[in-house]
């Protein structure tokens, strides 16, 4: 599908674009989402530039994803989606800054995208050029990114408080899930920003931003993003800290039990063996004929249970 945002005086509209239409004067922006091959190629007549491929999209290495090429600058960043879920997906989003409109490309719905465009339905001032669209859209995604960031965190420190809460250590195996989705959520965030953070170093030497409004907005946008990785960069060594904590935990629980069990049946050995002393059968055992055999046998054993746990505790092993 491809969507054209035209100038408009109270608003950047969105209007239909068919095969055989001439690009506008005034169009400023070109969204492809999950575009056909028919509809690169209508966008590359249009503009007169390549439209990367969603398997050229996916390249990772960096002269695959900012680079420029036909006087366009081309800027792919992974963007995150489902930023509501535990587990946030990422997908990535190509930019391109044209002498006309800008043009993007995305086989995804991420919510900065929605955000601008209902930003610019109602403040047509937004979307005067393609370069400042480009930076409303990004200021949008480091928002989101700053969005998912903070629910992510304030999931972290839920985990921590109860791992030090300093209660009764219970359902390790949910904490240990949930910082094991926090971690993933984290590194995609990880992912997200390095690739901001690569593109505003580059495409600030873009002449499209060489205005004084436009490099103090790049710039502003720059420290963000740099601060959001600090940030983020400190919720991983959290998570780390309490995912070690919390096997820690685990241990010393296990150890526990297994201690209790190493003391039950050191208490009751001795009585075991009095008892079985006594379930012989001999036919000679003074005790047996006895009336205070049966007594003394059955305080032999509870004395004996009883030495062990006292000493047990004079050793602090208890």
């Amino acid at each position: 599908m491809i969507r054209l945002y035209r100038r408009g005086q109270t608003a950047c509209e969105p209007v239909d674009l068919s095969p055989d239409t001439a690009l506008p004067d005034d169009a400023v922006w070109l969204d492809l989402i999950s575009p056909s091959r028919d509809e690169e190629l209508t966008v590359e007549r249009l503009i007169g530039l390549s439209v990367p491929t969603r398997e050229e999209m996916a390249e990772l290495e960096a002269s695959s994803r900012i680079y420029r090429e036909g006087g366009a600058t081309y800027a792919t960043a992974d963007l995150i989606t489902r930023g509501d879920e535990d587990i946030p997906g990422i997908e990535p989003a190509t930019f391109i800054l044209t002498a006309g409109p800008l043009v993007t490309v995305r086989y995804a719905n991420p919510r900065p995208f929605a955000m601008v465009e209902e930003k610019i339905l109602r403040d047509h001032g937004l979307c005067s050029t393609g370069a400042d669209l480009f930076l409303n859209l990004m200021e949008a995604v480091i928002d989101r990114v700053s969005d998912i960031l903070s629910h992510n965190a304030s999931n972290v420190e839920a985990v921590a408080h109860h791992v030090f809460s300093g209660g009764k250590t219970v359902g390790f195996e949910k904490l240990i899930t949930s910082l094991g989705r926090s971690q993933l959520a984290n590194g995609r965030v990880e992912q997200s920003l390095a690739g901001l953070v690569r593109i505003f170093a580059f495409i600030g030497l873009d002449e499209r931003l060489a205005g004084t409004e436009a490099k103090a907005h790049l710039r502003s946008l720059t420290r963000d993003a740099e601060s959001l990785v600090l940030h983020n960069q400190s919720v991983a060594s959290s998570i780390n800290f309490q995912l070690s904590a919390a096997l820690g935990l685990i241990n010393i629980e296990q150890s526990s039990i297994i201690k209790i069990f190493s003391v039950a049946a050191v208490a009751f050995l001795p009585p075991t063996l009095i008892a079985s002393i006594y379930g012989m059968n001999f036919a000679h055992m003074p005790e047996l004929s006895q009336p205070w055999g049966y007594p003394l046998a059955v305080a032999a054993m509870v004395l004996s249970a009883i030495l062990p746990l006292a000493w047990f505790r004079h050793k602090g092993w208890l």
